[in-house]
């Protein structure tokens, strides 16, 4: 029997049988005891077996906290339990970081972590031994390791309620449980959990990783952990980021992942680490359920053939009974309407809508159209009026809410709703069309995606009275639609329910058995009169049994939460129809009304009786006021559904009857949808009450929630469905969603239907206990499914609330979904913060949420977060509009002023990292394996330089300087280079005799004044322009080595200048040339701030020099000299300075002149920085080179207009430009919005042949995707836009020219990658990752991709680094600034097998080479992968400026918000999400900075290596730190 799926104890007096759901233990136990009927079982034996019990006695409330009162007992101490277990594990959170200045309210300085004392002021506190702000160590995985052994024996609640009387004889709890109930509530300590850390420390040493005492990376163990650490890789740490990292660190001891299977070099691995079934899974064992009968619907002789009948009969006969009394907005009677009034009135309307609405020949009305009411909650008077004058008139009525303002919260799905039923007459009050919104000249506003609708105004003075002949036509009941009543979807999606005559009438009559209601009673209505149990019995069975509602509408509830209770005293009302929050609220103000009774009422309905927490509202509520009269068996918990409508309600007790049993059922069985008795863990019980018996005349199954509709076992939770003449019929206007919800067939076991009768889906999740009794655990649209577990919102909900919300949220500002992050569902939960609660208690509160989730429905939160008060979209009656705010959270629209991610915890499916090659297999072993197995080598070579057409040039000028002045003489008016400004005129311009006669002129100043030497080091400091020019031939005229730098930006010096003089240090450069404005700058007293002035080499100004020539032009006496040197800052932050030979100049210049056909009659654009690189091969030397005209446009212009780049190619009909990302990204944010202005300027670009993307990095493909698709409309070709490849080893390794095929994008396989394994998959594979071919492989140029370990070549599907071999790679590194490790090897590295012999330069970059069909000579296209970012991941996240490293093992992401400050956080959970759908990596620390404060080196990457050092050193004066948990 203890296995036996679910006890429920129904304990009548005079024979103690236990009602249990399998047939066979039943039976068995009732044999037992019919036997020894006169042995008397100790109910404690049952109470401990059942852990279940019948309250009959008022329970003992200490009075000390309302506020707890709303709350299960038994939750709030649950969650006390679950938060003292992790006090004992001893962690901080570490607190984000906030700037002060976006939150002033919050006056508690937040730097330091929030220490173990501050959680509660007040000592002696019911709660206090809650506090803590420590975080679940293991929890997920240890649920047990806490619990007290003593404590297992006993299953005994321990709530306040453990003390329950039985008859008079009471019942003896364990003693135990007792004590414990006590010793909580008393606040004494005398239990407290076990200590973990010695008791359990056998069973948790396998699961943490990293024990709290064992070193991290960089910490010896002695020290301290807040001292200064040492942490990243050499660089000293302010203590306050790394004790909050190195915090945790230690929270997170590294993500639970289940453990790695062998390794495999299997393609077909699944991306997703499935979770293995745990073997212990309870599993579902009693036998298939038996539809559920309700008892047959009695037939009444004086029951009316139709709704309308009846109020025809008491609008005639009963004139004078009063039908509604209304109440105005502080709770005063403000009219009453009676059954003659109404009738009068209803059959005005009618008359009007059919007869007076458009003429004769063509009435705006036919019998059936559809009409929406709209009427504020304050004025159900006019709403019944306008509902009955529908029905009689034969029109259908669609209540909606009423729109405040356009922007409304679902208020567009409304319009689907409206739309859907083809509404285009709404009925309103003269008082509520003023008050909604109008256009400035008094038409009403079109609402967001609502139809064009015609507005009614059915105030009486507006109707006309009919004439002495017309009749309302009153047929019988049939299956035509009666009312539409409106839902909203769990996706926000809002679909009319249709409700037919017969259903209408039948729901009357079934709600009227089964509420007993009889004629002239009196009814109380606090809910919304306009649909579900606020419509069904306060308008229309109210109607039909001649009752007298009195309608309380919500604003008078806000005012006086009273004002129910003294209703039904004063009237001395037999029926009360609330909700839990009017039981709350009551029960608040209750001191103030000493004199209420409520011993009039013989049924008080609870309308969401069905909700987890409603047991403990209704226990409060009867505790409060049962000495004002109230009768424990009044209260009726009732379980309904749009679709279904009633799906069953208590009927009212018989007075001294045992009131219904409850049941404790297990959080963990029912996340696996299985009932069982709580009996291990008290703390994560659920306590249900159940919501009576079915309907009258109703049948009812349990089905499987998803998938066919299979009837569930008895102890199987699953969805309830009904079959009854009174449900809704369709969702109107949508056949499809309404086969799946309104015609389900149940299906057995083996998938066979089990009759021809359809049901309907009633969206609530429940099982059927002993006697029939129905029990409700959730609802469908609250499921959220998480690894395979199913978790209630709302039990979820009552747990939050339970961690003493009071000075930190609002109670019922609580929303709580899931979002599918990474193929599971995530859980988020937003609540509104109170504006007086402090950053500390707010976070307090949010890490103890945390930890008592997770332990007591064991699952993770992904994420939680507070919003300011009143900003959550809400729904018209107050409540919170979950799926709006889910549609906020996800667009990044919420701005909460708190978060708290926890991705490290709830997302255990990542996949399994990349994995080493078994050892013992040679890399020359797998090398032969994959010959044998067919696959070749992964190579590629561009064509061979060998055959050039004009070999003379070649030999005659192996020296740009040659070119030059060869130029100079042969074509000396050619113009070279035209350089323009931001207005597109040409500002300067170059012929061949004027770039030579310039940079002799500077070869002459810097042999005079510069006393240079040969050899010597010059920098070039210019903005882009023809002066740098001019200025690199000066120096190599004289003998210099140029080196190009960007001239810092006068308005940020302090971020600039240092990088400037660090490449002026390191190149060691005996001289700078500039121009005047930067020499001014280079000397001014903003630049002795940033760095140290008195020591720059000699400052040459080049603008105006005297007219002299050199003595002699320098000639280098071998092409393996120096040309200059090419410093760059990398994404790391490295400063690499390469030493490029004059031999790989020309072979560059060479081998790009083939690639792209150019000669002295070409032209092309150039809009990129031209600093290092293949920029500044570009620039500066390919047109002296090959004699091409070349146009410069500097990027910096087009921040002041944007369009220069585009309308400059369109003017010069340019064929060939080249560009780089941030030109694209500019473009793209900023033009896109333009095409059309664009056009109508003449903007052209079907002249564009290729369009070259120049950039060191892997090829940002929605970047050139999103400006192909934008400026098509343009003419531009989408083959045009391709991107240059090319790294510090060697400038320019591919280069889309004008004769290669298209640009080809590939889709890889990203598991495979993760194994450095490359497999194509189709297009919009699921996981693919698309790739854009870096361009052709430059003539002259080898490319072989090699395993960077064993460094032996690699098969052809294999991912690996990329080397090349080419006459223009880099001679070498000048000086390495930063990173000593990367030496000499990279430039002249042998393969460890295969070719030995060749030398290769490595490049650092992950790639993959793709042979093409084409066999000509330009052999495969090559793709880079991008670089080594973390561990072998390239994020890409060109969509917002973010910026990656890691640190002790932590991705940290920064990024910059373009909004405002209040913004910073929505950033959070964007960037977590992005990163982890993308890259599967769950990012540790997010960084919210200003825009500009990511450090960008020349060519526009970001340095990621300064940024790591800035932000550890605290300079980065963050707006926000996010510490994911």
């Amino acid at each position: 029997g203890h296995q036996a799926a679910l006890w429920l104890a129904v304990l009548p007096l005079d024979l103690k049988v236990v009602g249990d759901i399998t047939q066979k233990g039943y039976e068995k136990k009732r044999v037992k005891l019919c036997i020894s009927a006169f042995i008397v079982v100790r109910i404690i034996d049952f109470h401990r077996m059942m852990n279940f019990h019948p309250i009959v006695s008022p329970i003992h409330v200490p009075s000390t906290s309302p506020h707890s009162l709303y709350l299960c007992y038994i939750h709030t101490e649950a969650v006390q339990a679950a938060l003292a277990k992790h006090k004992e594990q001893k962690m901080a959170l570490p607190m984000p970081t906030k700037r002060r200045s976006a939150y002033v309210q919050s006056p508690v300085d937040n730097c330091t972590p929030p220490d173990t004392s501050s959680a509660s002021e007040d000592e002696s506190s019911l709660h206090h031994q809650a506090s803590m702000s420590e975080v679940p160590g293991q929890s997920l995985q240890s649920p047990d390791s806490w619990i007290n052994r003593s404590l297992q024996g006993s299953s005994t609640s321990s709530s306040a309620s453990s003390t329950l009387s039985h008859g008079e004889g009471k019942a003896q709890p364990s003693a135990l449980a007792d004590v414990l109930a006590h010793a909580r509530i008393g606040g004494s300590s005398s239990i407290i959990p076990p200590d973990v850390t010695s008791s359990a420390a056998q069973e948790r040493a396998p699961r943490v990783d990293l024990p709290p005492n064992a070193p991290v990376r960089g910490m010896s163990r002695g020290q301290s952990r807040s001292s200064m650490m040492d942490t990243a890789d050499g660089v000293p740490v302010s203590s306050r980021v790394s004790t909050k990292i190195q915090q945790l660190l230690n929270t997170l001891k590294r993500p639970k992942r289940p453990p790695l299977r062998e390794f495999f070099m299997d393609d077909s691995e699944e991306i997703v680490e499935v979770p293995q079934p745990d073997p212990n899974t309870p599993k579902p064992e009693g036998r298939q359920i038996i539809p559920v009968k309700g008892e047959p619907l009695g037939v009444v002789s004086n029951w009316p053939p139709a709704l309308q009948a009846a109020l025809a009969r008491w609008g005639a006969t009963q004139a004078k009974s009063p039908a509604l009394t209304t109440l105005d907005i502080t709770g005063k009677p403000l009219y009453t309407l009676t059954y003659g009034k109404l009738w009068t009135r209803s059959v005005k309307l009618a008359y009007t809508l059919l007869n007076k609405l458009g003429t004769k020949a063509e009435p705006v009305l036919k019998p059936g159209d559809r009409v929406a009411l709209v009427y504020p909650n304050s004025d159900p008077g006019m709403f019944w009026v306008a509902f009955y004058g529908c029905l009689l008139a034969e029109v259908i009525p669609v209540p909606i809410e009423v729109p405040l303002s356009r922007k409304d919260a679902g208020s567009q799905q409304i319009g689907f709703l409206l739309g859907s039923c083809g509404v285009g007459l709404a009925l309103t009050s003269e008082v509520c069309l003023k008050g909604l919104p109008k256009t400035p000249n008094g038409e009403i506003l079109q609402f967001k995606g609502w139809p064009r609708l015609k507005w009614v105004v059915t105030d009486s003075k507006y109707l006309t009275k009919p004439s002495k002949d017309w009749q309302p036509h009153i047929p019988t009941a049939n299956n035509d639609i009666a009312y539409i009543e409106y839902k909203a979807s769990k996706e926000g999606t809002v679909m009319g329910v249709a409700v037919s005559k017969v259903a209408m009438l039948t729901h009357c009559q079934a709600l009227t058995q089964a509420c007993n209601y009889s004629e002239g009673e009196t009814l109380v209505n606090v809910l919304d009169f306009k649909k579900d149990m606020g419509l069904w019995h306060g308008v229309l069975t109210s109607v039909m049994n001649r009752i007298h509602t009195v309608s309380v509408p919500y604003a008078v509830m806000k005012a006086c939460p009273m004002s129910w209770v003294q209703r039904v005293h004063l009237h001395k009302a037999r029926v009360a129809l609330v909700k839990c929050r009017d039981l709350h609220w009551a029960m608040m103000a209750h001191r103030e009304q000493r004199d209420v009774s409520l011993a009039s009422l013989r049924m008080l309905i609870v309308a969401d009786g069905a909700n987890p927490w409603s047991v403990s509202s209704c226990d409060a509520f009867l505790n409060v006021f049962q000495i004002h009269g109230l009768k424990p068996e009044v209260i009726c918990p009732c379980a309904t559904s749009p679709e279904a409508m009633t799906v069953a309600i208590r009927r009212p007790g018989v007075p001294g009857a045992p009131l219904p049993a409850r049941a404790i059922l297990s959080m963990a069985g029912l996340s696996h949808g299985v009932i069982r008795v709580n009996t291990e863990d008290k703390n994560s019980a659920l306590t249900v009450q159940d919501v009576g018996h079915v309907m009258p005349g109703a049948l009812m199954c349990i089905v499987k929630p998803d998938g066919p509709p299979q009837l569930c076992k008895t102890d199987e939770i699953g969805e309830i469905v009904v079959n009854s003449r009174a449900g809704g019929t369709m969702y109107y206007g949508l056949p499809g969603v309404t086969k799946n919800t309104f015609e389900v067939i149940p299906v057995n076991s083996s998938g066979a239907p089990i009759g021809e009768i359809p049901f309907v889906r009633s969206g609530l999740l429940g099982f059927v206990g002993p006697g029939s009794l129905v029990f409700v655990v959730g609802k469908i649209e609250g499921l959220l499914m998480v690894s395979g577990r199913r978790h209630n919102a709302d039990d979820l909900v009552a747990t939050a609330l339970a961690v003493e919300p009071v000075k930190t949220v609002y109670r019922g500002r609580i929303a709580v979904f899931s979002v599918t992050v990474f193929y599971d569902e995530r859980i988020v939960i937003v609540a509104e913060q109170r504006p007086e609660a402090s950053e500390e208690d707010s976070f307090q509160w949010m890490s103890r949420v945390l930890q008592a989730i997770d332990s007591i429905h064991q699952v993770g939160l992904y994420c939680l977060a507070l919003v300011p008060a009143n900003t959550l979209p809400k729904t018209p009656l107050g409540g919170i509009h979950v799926s709006e705010t889910k549609q906020h959270f996800l667009e990044g629209n919420l701005h909460p002023c708190n978060i708290l991610m926890c991705p490290h915890t709830c997302v255990t499916n990542l996949p399994k990292p990349r994995q080493k090659q078994p050892v013992g297999v040679g890399p020359a072993s797998i090398m032969v394996g994959n010959l044998v197995a067919g696959k070749r080598i992964a190579q590629a070579a561009g064509r061979d330089l060998g055959l050039i057409e004009d070999q003379d040039l070649v030999r005659k000028h192996q020296f740009l300087t040659e070119a030059l002045q060869w130029r100079a003489q042969t074509d000396p008016d050619h113009t070279l280079f035209v350089l323009l400004n931001a207005k597109g005129t040409a500002v300067c311009a170059a012929t061949c005799v004027q770039l030579h006669k310039r940079a002799e002129k500077i070869a002459a100043a810097l042999s005079e004044r510069g006393s240079l030497n040969t050899g010597d080091n010059v920098v070039l400091l210019y903005p882009p322009g023809i002066d740098l020019i001019a200025s690199f031939y000066g120096c190599l005229y004289a003998g210099c080595v140029p080196v190009t730098v960007r001239p810092p930006h006068p308005q940020n010096l302090t971020a600039t200048l240092p990088t400037v003089r660090m490449i002026i240090d390191v190149s060691k450069a005996a001289c700078i040339l500039t121009t005047q404005n930067l020499m001014k700058i280079l000397r001014s007293k903003e630049a002795a701030a940033a760095v140290n002035i008195k020591t720059w080499p000699t400052i040459i100004d080049t603008d105006d020099l005297p007219r002299k020539r050199p003595p002699q032009i320098y000639k280098p006496p071998t092409a393996e000299m120096l040309a200059y040197l090419d410093f760059s800052v990398s994404t790391t932050g490295m400063l690499t300075g390469v030493k490029i030979s004059h031999a790989a100049v020309s072979a560059l210049c060479r081998s790009i002149k083939l690639q792209c056909e150019l000669y002295s009659s070409r032209q092309i654009a150039i809009c990129l920085d031209p600093y290092c690189g293949l920029g500044f091969v570009l620039w500066c030397l390919c047109s002296v080179y090959s004699g091409h005209q070349s146009i410069l446009i500097p990027p910096m212009e087009l921040e002041t207009s944007l369009p220069l780049w585009l309308s400059t190619l369109s003017q010069y009909r340019i064929r060939d430009t080249f560009c780089s990302y941030s030109v694209m990204e500019l473009c793209t944010k900023g033009l896109g919005t333009q095409t059309e202005a664009l056009k109508l300027r003449g903007v052209n670009l079907s002249c564009v042949r290729s369009c070259v993307v120049v950039a060191e990095e892997r090829p940002r493909l929605a970047l050139t995707q999103s400006f192909s698709k934008l400026f098509k409309d343009l003419g531009l070709s989408p083959r045009a836009v391709s991107t240059a490849f090319g790294s510090r080893v060697n400038l320019a390794i591919c280069l889309q020219g004008t004769t290669g095929p298209d640009p080809s994008i590939v889709y890889v396989d990203m598991k495979s990658l993760r194994h450095d394994r490359v497999r194509l998959v189709e297009r919009g594979a699921p996981q693919s990752l698309p790739l854009m071919e870096s361009g052709t492989i430059l003539p002259g140029v080898r490319v072989i991709i090699v395993n960077p370990e064993t460094r032996g070549p690699l098969g052809d599907s294999h991912l690996g680094e990329v080397w090349v071999n080419s006459p223009h790679s880099a001679s070498g590194y000048y000086t390495i600034y930063g990173e000593e490790s990367l030496q000499a090897d990279h430039f002249n590295t042998r393969l460890s097998f295969g070719d030995p012999q060749t030398l290769w330069a490595r490049t650092g970059y992950l790639g993959f080479v793709r042979r093409t069909e084409l066999l000509d000579a330009s052999g495969g296209q090559f793709h880079a992968v991008g670089s080594f970012v973390t561990k072998g991941h390239c994020l890409n996240l060109s969509w917002m400026n973010l910026a990656v490293f890691t640190w002790t093992n932590l991705l940290v992401v920064v990024s910059e918000l373009c909004g405002s400050e209040q913004d910073a956080l929505d950033l959070v959970p964007l960037v977590t999400n992005v990163v982890l759908e993308e890259h599967h990596l769950v990012v540790g620390v997010v960084v919210i900075v200003d825009p500009g404060v990511i450090p960008i080196n020349s060519r526009g990457e970001k340095q990621r290596m300064h940024l790591r050092d800035s932000f550890l050193a605290d300079q980065l004066d963050p707006i926000y730190v996010a510490y994911n948990m």
